[in-house]
């Protein structure tokens, strides 16, 4: 079975359901979490999103989480390594085609932290971005409704432009405090 794209509005419930998970989350690594973002678009109020919650761990050490796999697995996670990420350690629960959570785990310098961290500050402080990216997926799912590369391969020009201004946002905001 194919995995269905759905993306469906926003739902409050989210961050409650992601503050569920972070808590079990930091039972399993205990004290190699440095922190844990909610991140992706089901942190964004107001757009729509998969309704997969997307999680994003810092660990002290990357090589400690391989060790976590089994009770990473008893919780109902399914282990994928690096899924083409250098340096990070993903995991979905659920099934293949039915996910409930995404897990990104990275060492404490990755740069894709930053990444992440200013793409979702930066749709959360400009409502008129996160409503265009929210029309664009809508768009995209109806389009690739089995065809994840599609859905993907689609969002990639928007997301690295968003990415782009994101930064400049950032840097920006951190120049204005100094």
């Amino acid at each position: 079975m194919k995995r269905r794209i759905e993306v469906v509005p926003y739902d409050p419930g989210w961050p409650e359901r992601f503050r569920r998970e972070a808590e079990q989350l930091r039972t399993v690594f205990g004290s190699q979490v440095v922190a844990i973002h909610h991140v992706g678009s089901t942190a964004i109020p107001g757009i729509k999103a998969k309704p997969i919650i997307d999680i994003l761990v810092v660990v002290e050490d990357l090589d400690q989480v391989d060790r976590r796999n089994a009770e990473m697995a008893a919780r109902g996670y399914i282990p994928k390594g690096s899924f083409g990420i250098p340096k990070r350690r993903f995991f979905i629960k659920g099934t293949e085609t039915e996910r409930t959570h995404h897990v990104h785990v990275f060492g404490l310098a990755h740069p894709a932290i930053r990444r992440h961290l200013a793409f979702r500050d930066y749709l959360r402080a400009h409502p008129g971005r996160a409503r265009a990216y929210s029309r664009l997926k809508e768009e995209l799912a109806r389009k690739f409704r089995h065809d994840i590369e599609g859905y993907m391969a689609g969002k990639d020009a928007f997301i690295k432009n968003i990415e782009t201004e994101a930064q400049a946002w950032k840097d920006r905001r951190k120049a204005d405090k100094t």
